[in-house]
Order: C-alpha cells, then structure tokens, then sequence
C-alpha cells in the first residue's frame, strides 16, 4: 500500500466537512432537498472519513503481542463504521424524499445548478486523490467520494431541468435514485466486511481443490485440520496437519508452503504427523462445553 493514503485521507476529509458545511446552507436557501440530503451524505462521508483516516493509521502499527497479527483489522472497522453510516444515511434521505413527493414546494433552481457545479468539482478532487488505496477501507472510502460526485452531477442535470420544465418533483426523483445506488453498494461492502468477522474461507480458495493438490505433493499421506482465513481480505493465512513418514519432512513442508503462496496465502503454520501418531480427531469438533475455546 501506497504511503500517500493516509495524508489522502485527511485531505480529503478537510475538503468534505467544509465543503458539507456550505452546501447545507446551500441546501436551506434553494429549499431542495436533493442538495440537502447530498449535505447530510456528504457530512456522513466527511465523518466516516475522519474515523477511517484514524483507524487506517491505527492499522499500520506492527504486531506487537497485544495484536500478534498487527492492527490490519482496525482498517476494516473503518469500513464497517462507514457502511453503516452511509446505510443510515440513504434511508433517511429516501424517506424525506418520498415525503416531499406529497408535500411539494417552490425550488430556487438557478441556486442549485450553482452549487451542484461546485459540488461536482469538489468532490471530483475529493475522490481523484483518495483513488490510490487497496485496502476495502480505502476502496470504502474512494467509493464515498464517487458517489457523491455522481450525486452531484444527478442534481446539476435534474436542476437544469426542473429550470426549463419547472416539475420540481425531480428533485425528490433524484434524491431517491442516488439514496437507492449508495444503499446498494453499501450493503454490498458490508458482506464483504462481515465475511472478514466471520472467518470466512476467502474468495477464490476452494478447500477441496486445495487438499487435493497437497495430497499430490510426493510424500503426503492425509492433510486435516485445515483452517484459512484473512485478517484483512487482502492477504490469506493457514493452519493444517500434513501426516507423511519421510525422513526430511522439511522438504515436505516446503513444497506445502510453496503450492500455499500460489493460492496467494501468505503465512502458513504447518503441524507435520507421522502415520502411526493418531490425530486427537482428524477434523476439528469444538468441544463447547469444554474451558478451552480452540482459536487459531
């Protein structure tokens, strides 16, 4: 990872909390609610941002015996916390939207085709310099910043039409597609975070497909006990047991560890057997009751 991000970050929330400021007053003296509710987006962005820069920089610390894996985790909490505002944030503004469609009122258009240029240049430069990130924090992040400047060119479009139709139900139109869009690509970034809590076997590794080439290795007799997961969705760890009676077992374990990094998996912890010890149980039943929860 690129070591602009963090400094990205904080740029781009400087630019987002004051530009949202402005554009909430914006929003109360051109009375649209589309600018409004792209003020709210924008402060929850602004927000989410701030806690991100933070925790991206938290997630940079090296592993210390406190988090024997490091803080990469912290960057997803990042995108947790983000997700969420930004899917509170969508349904709030879906549901004023839909109570204006009922209650119409006169809209300043000329004010609104005004900010939402500066709105589409802002948040241009907003997303153009936090686009570098790989992590799903930042990718979060980026995603914020593309979206508010597709909200911004939606409402620049539809205030020039409500100028020449004069139909000021666009507006409400608008806020609900756009509120619709985030919703969408929040809940999707949400899956991809939970599947990261709850231990997922990551995408693209097949188990199966996996031991069967370990089991091609010469020399391997069983593989059990095999547990991947991903601290941060970018990179995959193992634990496995290998049963094989060859005298240089190093070899073997070499050649594990070798057919691992293909499947892009990064740290391994190989338990090697030989086929006359028995295996406490060949796959891994948690005991509940028992005192001692297995953890990798």
């Amino acid at each position: 990872m690129k070591r602009t991000t963090d400094k990205n970050i904080l740029i781009a929330f400087l630019l987002n909390i004051s530009f949202s400021i402005i554009e909430f007053f914006g929003g109360l003296f051109t009375k649209s609610i589309s600018i409004l509710s792209d003020a709210i987006h924008d402060f929850a962005d602004a927000i989410s941002i701030g806690i991100s820069y933070f925790l991206e920089k938290k997630s940079k610390h090296k592993p210390d015996n406190k988090y024997t894996y490091g803080y990469i985790r912290y960057s997803i909490l990042g995108a947790l916390i983000t997700t969420l505002i930004l899917t509170v944030g969508s349904i709030l503004v879906i549901i004023g939207a839909v109570n204006r469609l009922f209650n119409p009122v006169t809209l300043n258009y000329d004010g609104m085709i005004i900010i939402s240029i500066f709105g589409i240049i802002f948040n241009f430069l907003a997303a153009y310099m936090t686009k570098e990130g790989d992590s799903l924090n930042q990718k979060s992040v980026n995603l914020h910043m593309l979206e508010d400047v597709l909200g911004w060119i939606v409402v620049f479009v539809g205030s020039i039409l409500i100028k020449f139709t004069n139909i000021s139900y666009i507006d409400s139109i608008m806020s609900i597609l756009i509120a619709c869009y985030i919703l969408f690509h929040a809940l999707t970034n949400l899956k991809a975070v939970l599947d990261l809590f709850l231990e997922k076997t990551p995408k693209g590794i097949d188990i199966e497909h996996l031991k069967k080439h370990l089991l091609d290795i010469d020399g391997v007799l069983d593989v059990h006990h095999i547990h991947i997961w991903s601290i941060d969705g970018v990179n995959s760890y193992a634990t496995l047991h290998i049963v094989t009676d060859s005298k240089n077992p190093n070899i073997i374990k070499m050649k594990v560890r070798e057919e691992l990094l293909e499947h892009n998996i990064v740290h391994t912890t190989i338990e090697i057997e030989t086929s006359k010890e028995k295996c406490d149980e060949n796959e891994c039943h948690v005991k509940l009751n028992s005192a001692s929860h297995h953890h990798h």
